[in-house]
């Protein structure tokens, strides 16, 4: 019975299957034959196995195009009311000093058509200081004034009442490090324009911020607080060393705050007059040489360390001055710029005359014309380390003295305290705040 079955099985025609590379016997039991489209024909079994089928069965995608923030399309320009010329830096540019050229064109660091001012290569001012007509009165003048009367009252709007010592004392206590990792980090620019925006960041998070002011604007430190207070409305509470708390006011509201367009690079410094002349005025070239080569072998008043606290600076080389008509100050390891900055602070505050900026040290002369008492009356406008140091120790005693008889007379009948009101104003707190200011010896 089987062989004739196999026989027959033998002398049928076998349907014709393409190769296979698989081992199963289904096709041969069940005859089944694949339809044209599933069977690859010999010319694309050929192509396939090439190396560059992958490359030409993707599509190439377009290339990757981040959206600018300088393609504005048609949007309108950005419009702030900042009653203030907007700078890069609002304590290392003064508006006073007076560039002899530019170094680029006048391109506006905020972008091209983001910023409703023009920029005029040192800053976007508020007002437009361009006059219509030869004959007619600069508007500039009387619109600072308004300006700044606007400013005044917007901040004094936004602070209300002065805090209460207790309430001053838990704030500060609330941004301590210990307490919080919020804070600002005021360096060798100074109160840069982008860090407003950063201290109202930090303002919709809490009531105070921390500013850690180190480097080159601590000479000035009385310059760095009226700057904070000005261009950002707020005040400052607490002052240790370099160490703020600056408090942003009781009806301060973050959904309001003050539109801050960001600059998008830092502009180029503008061409500043030489600091250090071939010959200083009153002296001839021969006494200019021997006074350089004489401060070089004067004894190190103090040496300076990076990125370090330089308020006692000033006070420094006017006891300086005292003993010697030349100050020689060791700022190895700063960078250039930092120590040609700092000299010009020392020439504006002391003041005195720069003598050279040779082997990383900064001389300075106390000219011809000292005179001793007007270095008196500035020392005592700038009192001493030993003196800030025991008028805070005074200060810390009177306050705790001032607590407990507040705390005896503010109870009431009823065994409640009652609450009592600070009257002390910014000026005055400024004055008191600064007494408390302990300097590191670097």
């Amino acid at each position: 019975m089987l062989l004739p079955s196999l026989l027959r099985r033998a002398h049928l025609p076998r349907p014709c299957h393409p190769p296979r590379c698989h081992l199963s016997r289904l096709l041969d039991r069940y005859g089944f034959v694949p339809p044209a489209s599933l069977t690859p024909t010999a010319k694309e079994i050929s192509h396939g196995t090439g190396a560059g089928a992958d490359q030409k069965r993707r599509t190439k995608k377009p290339p990757y195009r981040p959206p600018s923030s300088l393609d504005r399309g048609d949007r309108p320009a950005s419009h702030s009311d900042l009653p203030f010329d907007f700078r890069f830096s609002y304590t290392e540019s003064s508006p006073d000093a007076k560039p002899i050229g530019l170094r680029e064109p006048k391109y506006s660091p905020f972008g091209p058509g983001r910023l409703d001012r023009p920029w005029t290569g040192l800053c976007a001012p508020a007002v437009d200081t361009t006059l219509r007509s030869v004959d007619a009165e600069d508007p500039a003048p009387a619109a600072e004034k308004d300006l700044e009367e606007a400013r005044r009252r917007e901040r004094e709007r936004v602070l209300g009442e002065p805090l209460t010592p207790a309430e001053r004392s838990f704030l500060v206590d609330k941004c301590q490090k210990n307490r919080t990792k919020r804070q600002i980090n005021l360096g060798r620019d100074g109160l840069t324009h982008n860090m407003l925006n950063d201290i109202h960041n930090h303002w919709k998070h809490g009531e105070g911020v921390r500013v850690k002011c180190l480097g080159v604007p601590t000479v000035d430190m009385q310059n760095v607080c009226r700057e904070l207070e000005d261009k950002t409305g707020g005040l400052i509470i607490h002052r240790h060393g370099g160490l703020l708390i600056l408090y942003r006011g009781r009806h301060y509201h973050p959904k309001k705050r003050p539109v801050i367009p960001l600059m998008l690079w830092k502009p180029a410094e503008p061409i500043y007059p030489r600091l250090i002349k071939t010959t200083i005025e009153g002296l001839t070239v021969q006494e200019t040489k021997e006074m350089r080569k004489k401060g070089l072998h004067a004894p190190v008043l103090t040496k300076l360390a990076k990125n370090g606290y330089y308020a006692n600076l000033v006070p420094m080389v006017r006891d300086g001055f005292l003993a010697d008509e030349l100050v020689r100050i060791d700022c190895k390891g700063l960078p250039k710029s930092d120590y040609r900055k700092i000299g010009v602070k020392l020439r504006d505050l002391v003041p005195c005359i720069l003598v050279s900026f040779d082997k990383e040290q900064i001389i300075v002369w106390r000219g011809k014309d000292h005179d001793e008492s007007i270095q008196d009356n500035l020392h005592n406008a700038f009192p001493s380390f030993l003196q800030l140091e025991s008028a805070a120790v005074k200060n810390e005693n009177v306050e705790q003295e001032e607590a407990s008889s507040e705390s005896v007379a503010g109870k009431n009948e009823h065994g409640e305290k009652e609450e009592t009101s600070s009257d002390c104003s910014s000026d005055e707190w400024s004055e008191i705040s600064s007494s408390d200011d302990v300097p590191d010896d670097k």
